[in-house]
């Protein structure tokens, strides 16, 4: 009964924390959440040639996911005068083959699904965001819960593993170097699952059903400060969660699409304007990005045998 009742305390907790502390009655402009007429309504199609479509790779929840870059697309046709939309992904497709084939023509996107972008249609990379303290770098950990007997990460040979979602960079191909570079590949463990988000990767170890995940740095600290789960491992830094573009779009367009990414002060000036956009992966703006930053990735993408096809 004892563990039941953790059990069911430490998932109700953790949709606390992951449900923010927006649903205030005093409605400021950064935490205004849309409603859900409004998250149904961006994703209609758009007969207008002229509006710019926008997706993204999934990170929390499709409704979080979709405030947040909601009110960056603000920001965005304030800055270059265009008209954007965000797109959500059908489940049968992925951001990478979305931006490739040009159904969006901008994307934030990982690393994973931007190197499939790349090698299938030559998708461009814009920009990179940058952290907390600067760098355009994130990390991925491996948590467990806090009363896990589990101490390193050879414990988690014959254990249940949860990833994220199977383009992810952080929720996948990470947590899947650093297992290799402990001698553990997926036949080593008892099983292992898709959860489709970082957010639903680490309620797989709140509810038991998984011993460990691999997850989002800062999401993973959020949750270890609350007690909800415990950090077990945290990897090197690896290149950040960007902006890409189709290669089809006039030239004129990504350059002053891209003058407005360099130019985002979401810690200062921009910021008033946001949702929760410290939650991200590019709290504090962006930094140009270059093909050649994802190299070591794509090489790990090889090495493991990962798909970067469609």
């Amino acid at each position: 009964m004892l563990t039941a009742n953790r059990q069911l305390f430490s998932a109700v907790a953790l949709l606390l924390i992951l449900g923010g502390c927006s649903d205030s009655t005093t409605e400021s402009t950064k935490d205004r959440r849309l409603s859900d007429q409004e998250l149904v309504a961006l994703n209609k199609t758009d007969v207008d040639n002229e509006v710019i479509h926008f997706g993204f790779d999934l990170r929390t929840s499709p409704q979080e996911d979709a405030r947040q870059y909601q009110s960056f697309l603000r920001y965005l046709e304030r800055t270059t005068g265009y008209r954007f939309r965000l797109a959500f992904t059908p489940k049968s497709k992925n951001i990478a083959t979305i931006l490739g084939t040009g159904k969006v023509k901008f994307a934030a996107i990982g690393a994973v699904s931007y190197i499939k972008a790349q090698k299938q249609h030559d998708s461009i990379a814009l920009v990179r965001g940058v952290n907390p303290i600067g760098n355009t770098t994130y990390r991925s950990f491996i948590v467990v819960r806090p009363d896990s007997p589990i101490k390193k990460i050879q414990d988690l040979r014959g254990k249940i593993f949860a990833f994220g979602s199977e383009s992810s960079t952080q929720g996948h191909l990470i947590p899947r170097i650093l297992l290799h570079k402990h001698g553990i590949t997926l036949n080593d463990l008892a099983d292992h699952s898709f959860n489709g988000s970082h957010q639903k990767c680490a309620n797989a170890v709140v509810t038991l059903r998984a011993a460990a995940c691999g997850m989002q740095d800062t999401l993973a600290e959020q949750l270890a400060k609350r007690g909800i789960v415990r950090i077990l491992h945290r990897s090197k830094y690896y290149p950040s969660s960007g902006i890409a573009v189709n290669r089809d779009v006039p030239k004129e367009v990504i350059d002053r699409v891209r003058a407005a990414l360099l130019a985002f002060d979401p810690a200062g000036k921009d910021g008033q304007s946001l949702y929760h956009w410290e939650r991200t992966e590019m709290p504090q703006g962006f930094k140009a990005a270059h093909v050649q930053d994802y190299h070591e990735l794509e090489k790990w993408i090889q090495k493991l045998g990962l798909d970067t096809g469609n």
